[in-house]
């Protein structure tokens, strides 16, 4: 869905290259990252999550992914996401954002997950799940099926949040078209028009009686 969004706005000319690379890190790491930036939001507004609005949720992810996870400016951070919250949602809820928001940016990353993560000795799946950013389930089964102890566990789900990497290779280059056999020789044989070689027996002309 996004990639088609943002040719679109590049045909308008409402986006350039970094603006189309700035939007695709923030859906996509947001994304990665939304379990554990849910668990840092609960911990930042006074009512369960599931209390919150879907829409205003969503702008305080975007939000908490720019102030967590990218080299934005908290300051800039911030005013982004509360003024997009003002033009989507009005300004009552801008202001709950706001307020979210600069309680996020307190801290850092690290220290928000020290923070909201269950420890380890307690719950070891529910505290990979936060720190890592993966449903419960997910981390159970990938568990299950890898086997071993904890440190191959968090290898993997730290290798399932890499951003993947840009890649491009040139297209194959189209085959050669094939030649098309040369047509049969046309030839006359007894009075018809037929291919040279397929010799057809000239029939008798029919009697009138």
């Amino acid at each position: 869905m996004l990639p088609p969004l943002l040719k679109k706005a590049r045909e308008g000319g409402d986006f350039d290259g970094r603006d189309a690379a700035l939007a695709t890190e923030l859906v996509y790491g947001t994304l990665r990252r939304q379990g554990t930036y849910d668990a840092i939001i609960a911990a930042c507004v006074d009512r369960p999550l599931r209390e919150v609005d879907p829409p205003v949720l969503d702008v305080l992810a975007l939000g908490a992914h720019q102030l967590l996870g990218t080299r934005i400016p908290s300051h800039a951070a911030v005013s982004a996401s509360v003024e997009l919250a003002r033009v989507v949602l009005g300004d009552g809820r801008a202001k709950f954002v706001n307020a979210v928001l600069r309680k996020i940016a307190r801290q850092d990353l690290d220290a928000w997950v020290a923070q909201v993560a269950p420890p380890y000795d307690e719950d070891p799946e529910d505290h990979l799940a936060v720190v890592h950013s993966h449903p419960r389930w997910v981390v159970s089964a990938l568990w299950d099926s890898l086997g071993g102890g904890r440190a191959g566990i968090e290898d993997l789900l730290e290798a399932d949040n890499e951003r993947p990497e840009v890649t491009s290779s040139p297209a194959p280059a189209a085959p050669p078209p094939r030649s098309s056999p040369r047509p049969p020789r046309p030839c006359r044989d007894a009075g018809r028009r037929t291919p040279c070689g397929w010799r057809r027996a000239a029939s008798p002309a029919p009697s009138r009686r």
